[in-house]
């Protein structure tokens, strides 16, 4: 059973409030919890002023090292005027603040609707906005911050649930499925030869960016590490193989006006879409005693879960098997 008591439940609007009025502001009791699972978000009024976005860090999770040099990657793209939402910084320069036993920071206020990938008119705007972003992300490499791979997206995540989460029943048909799909995807990313690591978003999909006045803006860059530029670019290709084509066409026009883009990469779209799906089970499991996650996530760790999940894993087998988008 999930504990009753998790960190999280500390923070309630009088300790949310308290935090950003030790930061100076002046709130005005308006306090609404945004839609967020591995931290908490908060839209915090300020008298004379716009509401400010108040994110909680989960505790445990990342160095204050790692959060600082998240937010230094940010205000760098924000100084070469890319549309990202950095962290507001005090008068000694400072973005990471403490209360309470708990490390936060403060935004500004968003707005804005989730973009449309199907356009490939915004998949432009989208190319062009990454082809600067990681123009800039490659100039150094995150010291602090880690890097995606196999081991750590892949093996640890099949591990922490084949031992702990998955059915008797299913053990087997799980071992197999996770066992070929890891040797593929080890054996793909061999083939494929260094490929260039840069400071990346790491997780470009729809709910982090903000469409508003014909731009996106990006946010949360709570998971940016070390990882190829078609990290970024993937999670926006989607449907039958003709449409993804179409919709790299795109993302790559605008990408190339500002950056070069390796075509080797291609080949590590599918072995990174099975990361991800591994990584997202095994992110769940990690976060079950988290309230919240239980009560959001009610069909995880059910048996039709864990056979969705297998007959999923099958699935990305056969992908890894196909040939890899190519370019025009």
């Amino acid at each position: 059973m999930p504990h009753r008591t998790h960190p999280f439940s500390t923070l309630t609007p009088a300790f949310i409030m308290d935090a950003v009025e030790n930061q100076g502001f002046a709130c005005d009791c308006r306090t609404l919890a945004l839609n967020s699972y591995e931290n908490r978000v908060y839209q915090v009024g300020i008298e004379d002023g716009e509401p400010l976005i108040a994110k909680f860090y989960r505790p445990g999770r990342w160095t204050d090292e790692q959060i600082v040099e998240e937010h230094d990657f940010c205000t760098e793209l924000a100084t070469h005027e890319l549309p990202v939402v950095a962290p507001w910084r005090n008068g000694t320069g400072q973005s990471l603040f403490h209360h309470g036993g708990f490390r936060f920071a403060l935004y500004p206020r968003q707005g804005g609707r989730a973009p449309e990938f199907d356009n490939l008119d915004n998949l432009l705007v989208l190319g062009r906005m990454l082809g600067r972003m990681h123009r800039i992300g490659a100039v150094r490499s995150f010291a602090h911050r880690p890097t995606l791979d196999s081991q750590s997206f892949g093996h640890e995540s099949v591990v922490l649930i084949r031992d702990r989460f998955i059915p008797p029943e299913l053990q087997e048909s799980y071992t197999a499925v996770t066992r070929m799909l890891l040797e593929a995807v080890d054996a793909i990313l061999a083939e494929a030869g260094p490929v260039r690591f840069l400071r990346t978003h790491g997780d470009c999909h729809a709910g982090n960016i903000l469409w508003r006045d014909d731009a996106p803006h990006f946010v949360d860059f709570d998971d940016a590490r070390m990882a190829p530029a078609v990290q970024d670019l993937w999670m926006m290709l989607s449907g039958d193989r003709p449409r993804k084509l179409a919709q790299l066409d795109s993302l790559l026009e605008g990408y190339l006006e500002f950056n070069d883009f390796d075509p080797r990469e291609l080949r590590l779209i599918e072995p990174l879409r099975a990361l991800r799906v591994l990584h997202y089970s095994a992110w769940l499991a990690r976060r079950w005693e988290d309230p919240i996650f239980p009560a959001t996530f009610p069909w995880f760790n059910t048996p039709r879960y864990w056979n969705d999940q297998i007959i999923e894993l099958r699935e990305q087998v056969a992908a890894l098997a196909e040939p890899p988008l190519e370019l025009p």
